[in-house]
């Protein structure tokens, strides 16, 4: 937590301040969106069919005349659960592998390393195409399917962060205390490889939002009336000439989600390399 602290405290760390205001803003609307929003996002309305942006309807409406913004907030509502799921599973789950491979090494390293070149052997986005096939589509379904494909990349940041603190001081004078591996692990380094972790969240954060985009833009995560952003693309995709303020908006706000958390990631890579000057 020291990294996140330094961020703060630091003011001249403009890429974490931006990042944070942009995403808090961002998760702010996707929070209001999931409790109340100025239209019924599946609410219909001949009279309004394709309405050019406006005080009335800030994203203009589409050719059903239902409005853009009120379906953009449940949108990246259900983009957000998906990426943060994903994010939530293969972090913990790789960072778990790659605690055990880069600490004890030999058998186990092995083991679960082949485990995790078994998964990266496949393009993640086909794999993952290939299991919501298999299991069926939707958003859960998706989240779990992302999740394990986002196992390697923990692991493997993990991987090298545990075996670069295995030999730290600190840790063989806990072992000379008689501390017990799963506390060496969990309470001596774990802490210290937050710096290279965190980054590393919201790397995996942005590609599971872009992940999940594409294969809603195909179909398989949010059915209607339960779309997510990528699956509002491709509503879009079609109406590029008559409303292109669909598309827009729409792209606008996975670009500004993935700016923002973007720059959050930056600005702790920043305060990293400060210290480490």
């Amino acid at each position: 937590m020291k990294t996140i602290q330094k961020a703060v405290r630091d003011h001249r760390n403009g890429f974490f301040l931006a990042g944070c205001i942009i995403t808090g803003i961002l998760l702010a609307l996707i929070l209001l969106g999931a409790v109340w929003t100025p239209y019924d996002p599946t609410a219909m309305n001949g009279s309004e069919k394709l309405l050019g942006p406006s005080l009335s309807h800030l994203f203009g409406t589409d050719n059903f005349g239902r409005d853009i913004f009120s379906r953009v907030l449940k949108g990246a509502g259900v983009t957000a659960l998906v990426a943060g799921g994903t994010v939530a599973i293969g972090g913990v789950c790789g960072i778990l592998i790659g605690a055990l491979t880069g600490y004890f090494g030999g058998a186990v390293d092995e083991l679960l390393m082949r485990f995790n070149d078994a998964i990266t052997a496949f393009p993640s986005i086909l794999l993952a195409l290939v299991c919501v096939t298999l299991f069926g589509s939707g958003k859960y379904q998706v989240l779990m399917v992302l999740g394990v494909v986002f196992i390697p990349s923990f692991a493997r940041v993990t991987r090298t962060a545990f075996r670069a603190l295995r030999d730290a001081n600190y840790v063989q004078s806990a072992r000379l205390m008689g501390a017990k591996p799963s506390r060496i692990l969990f309470v001596h380094i774990l802490p210290n490889t937050l710096p290279v972790l965190l980054p590393a969240v919201t790397i995996g954060f942005n590609n599971a939002v872009l992940a999940e985009a594409s294969m809603s833009f195909l179909g398989l995560c949010g059915q209607p009336p339960d779309a997510s952003l990528g699956t509002l693309l491709s509503e879009a995709q079609g109406m590029l000439a008559t409303a292109p303020w669909y598309a827009l908006c729409t792209g606008g706000c996975i670009v500004a989600l993935i700016f923002g958390v973007g720059l959050i990631g930056e600005g702790l890579q920043s305060g990293r390399g400060e210290r480490n000057a």
